[in-house]
């Protein structure tokens, strides 16, 4: 996987897939923290990011709901591989370290976990849940560690039923828009 189609093609076939204790769909969460995300005023490339920050859950064949199966998927690190290679760190990073963004906000503001979804809760116990002092310290060190908190907060909020682009297809229209705006990578080795 390579090439935006193929990303656009992934959402089309998976895309309704949904997990236990979350209120929306892929596309719908996708779309949410897209839309978020640009209300926001984010770059580009962090909008497009905040899209496909779970991709790597579309990339699977595990069935259902890893996490009710013990199960943690990495979703942050194969979907980060896949963006790295199409559109470079921009994109890629805030994805890779969303999910240690979640551990740094557990850790350092208590309220934060009560807003996490049930998913995000067996998910974060999974993910080696809040970090101790020495990786807050490494996350906040990390160039893009408030793009990837910036994330984080649209990703938590990007979960309401019934918010969602007048269907699939002009969801999809306008991540592909996106995609053609942010700016690919040269093949390497090119």
């Amino acid at each position: 996987m390579n090439n935006p189609q193929t990303i656009l093609e992934l959402f089309a076939r998976k895309g309704d897939m949904a997990y236990e204790g979350e209120s929306v769909s892929q596309i719908a969460h996708a779309w949410q923290c897209g839309q978020l995300a640009r209300a926001a005023g984010a770059s580009q490339a962090l909008q497009l990011a905040s899209w496909l920050h779970d991709l790597g859950h579309l990339l699977t064949d595990l069935s259902g709901t890893p996490t009710v199966q013990g199960i943690d998927d990495r979703h942050e690190l194969s979907g980060a591989r896949v963006l790295d290679a199409i559109w470079g760190p921009d994109v890629s990073e805030p994805v890779r370290l969303h999910v240690a963004a979640k551990r740094y906000l557990v850790a350092t503001y208590a309220e934060y976990s009560a807003r996490l979804s049930p998913d995000s809760v067996r998910s974060l116990a999974l993910q080696g849940g809040p970090m101790d002092l020495c990786e807050c310290i490494e996350f906040q060190g990390n160039r893009y560690a408030l793009d990837a908190r910036q994330l984080r907060s649209w990703d938590d909020a990007g979960k309401r039923p019934g918010w969602f682009a007048s269907d699939t297809q002009h969801a999809l229209n306008e991540l592909h828009a996106l995609m053609d705006r942010v700016h690919f990578l040269p093949a390497r080795g090119a």
